[in-house]
């Protein structure tokens, strides 16, 4: 799931370029790239098959309890949040290059090539690292957003409507092919299927961890053109996400949040007695699944494809619970976070070299159960939080910033 961000502060001529560091941004930044890697670090080691959380054999109550809190608190709940991340990033760099550079047609050019950047690098981690990556869809979709750099808000909201609406056409969708089909056989066939879904799952983990060099590129590929293609299915969802970021800047919500506290009140009680309740079924389905995809329930179909819808209400709450953060907890969060979210890009890229180094057959290839894998993924948390303070002690941006920031065009 997703990382990109507006260019991070640097010295001389970039730092003009890039727009002022607003510190609760980074928060959910870094909030959000490490509920990214609880979510990701799964696909290491099962690819990207119909069961999501893998086949387990005889798992243990902690994994069982790995995989209900993954899916209850963090699957779908973190992209949502980067998407409406980058869409505020979008409407804070154009700010910015606005002041700076002389004419719209200069500011055109610096952002078509970050999302031209974007799309490269996400390419080459597709193909190279992780067959999940989503930057490719960002820099994509980031394209569509430049007809909207000089629009008045009212054409930004029409657009968001129109976008939300043509969303909830393809989640309307989603919902009425899951439903689940009667008549005579239908349990069979449900069966037949979740075996083959087993033999997949246990065939791209056999790959992924056993494999040579050579299969597991092969699979990589194969895994990422069908992710890729998949994405194009969440345009309309990215791109709600992307105006929602470009109104809050525009508003003050995300700016300003404390002169919002009463809508972001109201966005936290939203989103926790709608998302709540919503996840809590899917999450008790992906449980049953993964511990005996034979017995999955039949309402889980239902449930993910609902998740979508529940799971950015959750993330909405998740987000307006920080903003209103006061005190010991608003100091300690931006002690840890910040600096992950200021090297956000960076970090996102290395959580995929380091679930490669450490759990695919080509690197070191440990075998770790969902709650192994729980604490791997908590072990990079720590060291990328560690990491990213001491670089920043030391340097005004993370090192994939600043070579994102290289080659942009200047006044």
């Amino acid at each position: 799931m997703p990382v990109p961000t507006e260019m991070f502060r640097a010295r001389g001529a970039d730092a003009a370029a890039s727009p002022r560091r607003i510190a609760h941004i980074d928060v959910l930044r870094g909030m959000a790239v490490f509920g990214i890697l609880l979510v990701n670090v799964w696909s290491f080691v099962w690819g990207f098959g119909a069961l999501r959380y893998g086949a387990i054999a005889e798992p243990s109550w902690l994994d069982r309890g790995a995989v209900f809190a993954v899916a209850l608190l963090a699957e779908q709940k973190f992209y949502p949040i980067f998407a409406f991340l980058f869409g505020a990033g979008f409407a804070l760099q154009a700010r910015s290059l606005q002041r700076r550079l002389r004419d719209q047609s200069q500011v055109h050019a610096a952002l078509r090539h970050r999302f031209r950047w974007l799309l490269g690098c996400g390419m080459l981690h597709g193909l190279l690292l992780w067959a999940g990556d989503i930057l490719t869809v960002y820099g994509a979709a980031g394209f569509l957003l430049l007809r909207l750099l000089d629009a008045r808000l009212r054409l930004v909201r029409a657009s968001l409507r129109g976008w939300g609406l043509l969303w909830l056409i393809v989640v309307a969708a989603s919902v009425a092919l899951s439903l689940p089909s009667g008549g005579p056989g239908a349990d069979d066939a449900r069966h037949e299927q979740a075996i083959a879904y087993i033999e997949d799952a246990q065939e791209d983990r056999a790959i992924y961890t056993e494999g040579t060099a050579g299969e597991v590129a092969a699979q990589r590929l194969s895994d990422y053109l069908a992710v890729t293609s998949g994405s194009l299915l969440l345009v309309p969802h990215l791109m709600v996400l992307f105006l929602l970021g470009i109104c809050s800047v525009r508003l003050g919500w995300l700016t300003a949040p404390r002169r919002h506290a009463l809508l972001w009140r109201r966005v936290r009680a939203i989103g926790l007695l709608a998302g709540l309740p919503l996840n809590l079924a899917w999450a008790a389905a992906a449980a049953t699944e993964a511990a005996n995809p034979l017995a999955a329930p039949v309402h889980g179909e239902l449930a993910y494809a609902l998740l979508p819808l529940s799971g950015s209400l959750l993330a909405a709450a998740y987000v307006a619970t920080l903003l209103l953060a006061r005190g010991s907890l608003a100091r300690r969060a931006s002690a840890w976070l910040a600096p992950v979210g200021r090297m956000s890009l960076s970090n996102y890229l290395m959580q995929s070299l380091l679930g490669v180094c450490l759990l695919q057959g080509t690197a070191l290839g440990m075998h770790a159960s969902p709650a192994g894998l729980m604490l791997v993924a908590l072990a990079i948390m720590l060291l990328q939080s560690l990491a990213s303070r001491w670089w920043l002690a030391r340097h005004a941006q993370g090192p994939m910033e600043w070579l994102a920031a290289r080659g942009r065009p200047r006044a």
